[in-house]
């Protein structure tokens, strides 16, 4: 086999690497730099994305979605034919459930949001809510895979990874993906996998605690780096001319600058003591704390502040997540624990002037069911039929509700959002098309909204 030419070689590594390019930097031209800013498909809206995302299928029918109809029909038997039920012997009838907690109109605009949504039901005048939302999959792993990489069975990459790839990063010293979780969610570190995308789009995991990046801390002094590196790139990089069939070897040199560079921004980005107390306050944090979603939301806003383009931030805390089959009631403590993070996250975007540029998304994998297998039962079961997600920010229309689902929340009937059509639109606020950005793979140009039929929902658009 014929070894590949010294240029094609480092060409092919760096689209291969994990990690930032450093020394590939020198020896490639910015337009073959994978990380390189690109510009995008057309003018975009957002220049960054933070992803909020609660695990385990929020109820609709208790947050964003008020059914009075389902109220007034409390107790009606209806047919079992639903996916989450069907065929289930302990199912064979079910009953109407209504809502458990109250809704009222809040802002100019007037969208009804529940009790469990204070602070955020303050912020309605920012956020196009989307109440006829739909996915394919009624089980936790298809229907989390699919919100995060398009797909509901295989490996797909994530929507940031497509994200930094269509645009590349702007903070060569932070990844262009973060992914902050205190605990893993349904299929894993799948949510932030580049998969088929060269490894330097992968997400990032931050864990809120003591030490978000591990063993990012200097353990010499920065000078006394800065000689050892500058030693070691030309040792290394005289050892890679000679070695060009190895991209494992190439992938080790970027290592040492990759972690010099974040060594200088990871502990800026995570120190909040430049924050003021009234900022801290309206996060609900403490000073010198290190956890909670608070500290995530707060977290993310300073990573944007530094260029990182899409920022997710998954809820998974020690209430556990939001799969609500034993008792609604469990909602509470989850609502509790991110509404005031998220409502500051949106006051303290727009008191700076970040909100236009950056987009805001809150989303859940799927809904709950507006019945049970008697109607006191304190809990619901998957929905997939219909949900609710919204956006704020970064080219949306504020104030505004998009579709519905029907009477008793069961279908959305009128304008349906698939999930496909959901990350459309996102990729669209970003400047690319959905339809155009695409990596070939085994003989086809797979894409995040796959090859099925996907369309922007325009009517959210500013």
């Amino acid at each position: 086999m014929t070894n590949p030419s010294r240029r094609t070689f480092l060409r092919s590594a760096a689209a291969s690497s994990i990690l930032f390019p450093g020394i590939v930097n020198q020896l490639l031209a910015d337009e073959e730099d994978p990380l390189a800013v690109r510009d995008p498909h057309f003018p975009a809206k957002a220049k960054n994305v933070i992803f909020l995302f609660m695990t385990g299928g929020v109820s609709h029918i208790d947050t964003f979605d008020p059914k009075p109809e389902l109220t007034k029909q409390h107790g009606k038997e209806i047919p079992s034919d639903h996916p989450s039920t069907k065929g289930r012997p302990d199912y064979s009838r079910i009953f109407l459930k209504k809502p458990q907690w109250e809704f009222k109109p809040h802002g100019q605009c007037g969208t009804e949001v529940s009790s469990l949504f204070p602070h955020v039901a303050e912020c309605v005048d920012d956020i196009a809510l989307i109440r006829s939302m739909y996915t394919s999959h009624a089980n936790h792993y298809n229907s989390t895979l699919a919100m995060h990489t398009g797909s509901f069975t295989v490996p797909r990459p994530s929507i940031g990874s497509w994200a930094t790839y269509g645009l590349g990063t702007l903070n060569r010293n932070l990844p262009g993906f973060v992914v902050i979780a205190p605990a893993q969610t349904y299929a894993g570190t799948q949510v932030y996998s580049n998969d088929i995308l060269p490894g330097a789009y992968q997400g990032t995991l931050v864990v809120p605690g003591k030490e978000p990046v591990a063993n990012v801390s200097p353990r010499v002094p920065v000078d006394h780096q800065q000689l050892e590196l500058a030693a070691l790139r030309e040792i290394n990089t005289e050892h890679l001319a000679t070695r060009g069939g190895d991209p494992q070897l190439l992938a080790r040199l970027q290592t040492f600058e990759t972690a010099f560079g974040m060594q200088m921004a990871v502990p800026d980005a995570f120190d909040f003591a430049d924050e003021t107390q009234s900022t801290l306050d309206s996060y609900g944090l403490k000073p010198d704390q290190k956890t909670g979603f608070g500290w995530q939301c707060l977290a993310a806003r300073r990573l944007v502040e530094r260029g990182v383009r899409f920022v997710e931030l998954i809820d998974t805390g020690s209430s556990g997540n939001w799969d609500a089959h034993g008792d609604m009631l469990r909602h509470e403590p989850l609502a509790k624990n991110v509404d005031q993070p998220i409502a500051a996250l949106l006051r303290d975007l727009k008191q700076r002037g970040m909100l236009n540029e950056t987009l805001v998304v809150w989303t859940t994998e799927f809904g709950r069911t507006p019945f049970n297998k008697t109607a006191d039962h304190k809990g619901r079961e998957h929905h997939p039929l219909g949900f609710s997600s919204w956006m704020a920010g970064g080219g949306v229309k504020p104030g505004m509700v998009h579709g519905a689902t029907d009477e008793i929340g069961m279908n959305a009937v009128d304008k349906p959002v698939h999930v496909r059509d959901f990350h459309a639109t996102i990729l669209h606020l970003m400047g690319l098309d959905h339809e155009r950005l695409s990596m070939r793979h085994a003989g086809l140009d797979v894409r995040l909204t796959g090859v099925e039929y996907a369309h922007v929902v325009k009517e959210i658009l500013a």
